[in-house]
């Protein structure tokens, strides 16, 4: 056994968690106790258990996380400025301008499509061939103009859409319409100039319905594709079953307890929490197609102000599989289009409120 202190409690790792240890210990901490740690920070999402407190505190300082777990007094985060604001920015039939047709843009049009945006390429042929060979599968996504984008003079006009990317060597002409979109205030991304971008491309891995993706504010991109491996590699296999079996047993809940906010939506919200903490991956996936079990969680839990692990309902513990190292299009786009980005120190794992909840129990 493995002992490793967070700000919460001591976690135990078992010997196939040992690997976690050193570069991958906090990552797997992140996983098991809802705690980030990059940098200089541990921070926690959720909030604390009434006899711990949720502070910052740094790793060159052992002793302070003594002090947090003893004191009873609540001890926020300090306000770090300086990273960016992570968020899961819907782009669902949105229009989109996307100037370029090399590498770079092969990349940023495989996310922008996976978003649902409809996209406006503007670029001279040739086109890369991962490009030429969407606009053969996804023809009604895209509106493709072959030529060079005009800049100011150009009819097509940055104003029109929810956001524009450039991917392009022409420098002058990027700034131009970098400041085009300022003026009309347009969030705009110039690839591989930070300073002239609202928003980056982090290294990212996609399991259905889980996103996750690690920004270094610009500065370390492999580095982000380096942790963004550790947590490909630290996933179960069926963690896609886990997501979708909690996600039916949450829209069964709200259909018996409907309505937003007030004390029935912190109630709802405490009560699935509950649930996610004493499921493990391995066993949340049993609820996506049983509609029976799900309903006796409800009846037995939910409505006798209970929260019901596997083992009460009759469900035995098989615990998550691991996952192999990224090897799949996550690969693809990091060599083909370098879509990484994001900080040595102060490093953020975007969308991570999805796995908030998404405790391993192996």
């Amino acid at each position: 056994m493995v002992s490793c202190w967070t700000v919460t409690q001591e976690c135990q790792l078992t010997e196939s968690d040992s690997k976690c240890c050193r570069s991958q210990r906090h990552l797997r901490l992140l996983l098991n106790e809802r705690v980030v740690h990059f940098g200089s920070v541990i921070t926690s999402y959720r909030k604390p258990r009434q006899q711990t407190s949720d502070t910052a505190i740094t790793m060159s300082n052992p002793a302070a996380l003594t002090e947090a777990s003893a004191s009873s007094t609540p001890v926020y985060p300090p306000i770090v400025k300086g990273t960016s604001l992570m968020i899961a920015y819907r782009l669902l039939n949105r229009p989109v301008l996307l100037i370029g047709g090399g590498n770079v843009a092969s990349g940023r049009l495989f996310f922008l499509l996976e978003a649902g945006a409809h996209v406006t390429l503007v670029a001279p042929s040739p086109l890369d061939p991962s490009i030429q060979h969407r606009l053969g599968t996804n023809a009604a996504d895209i509106t493709y103009h072959d030529r060079t984008y005009l800049g100011r003079s150009d009819p097509i006009k940055v104003e029109d859409f929810a956001m524009v990317l450039t991917a392009i060597d022409d420098n002058a002409l990027s700034y131009e319409v970098y400041e085009m979109c300022k003026e009309k205030r347009v969030v705009v991304n110039v690839a591989d100039v930070p300073p002239k971008c609202d928003f980056y491309f982090g290294a990212q891995l996609r399991r259905g319905p889980l996103q996750v993706m690690v920004s270094t504010g610009g500065q370390g991109p492999k580095v982000g594709a380096m942790v963004r491996d550790i947590i490909v590699e630290a996933l179960p296999d069926d963690v896609e079953e886990a997501i979708e079996g909690v996600g039916k047993l949450r829209a069964d809940l709200r259909k018996r307890a409907p309505g937003v906010g007030g004390e029935l939506g912190k109630r709802r919200m405490e009560w699935m929490i509950g649930v996610c903490d004493k499921w493990g991956l391995g066993e949340m996936g049993v609820l996506k197609d049983d509609e029976a079990l799900r309903a006796r969680v409800l009846d037995e839990g939910w409505d006798k102000e209970a929260v019901l692990g596997p083992e009460d309902v009759g469900v035995k513990r098989t615990g998550g599989r691991r996952t192999p190292p990224s090897a799949g299009w996550e690969r693809w786009i990091e060599g083909k289009a370098g879509l990484l980005g994001g900080a040595v120190l102060g490093a953020a794992v975007g969308s991570i409120a999805t796995l908030a909840w998404v405790r391993s129990h192996r």
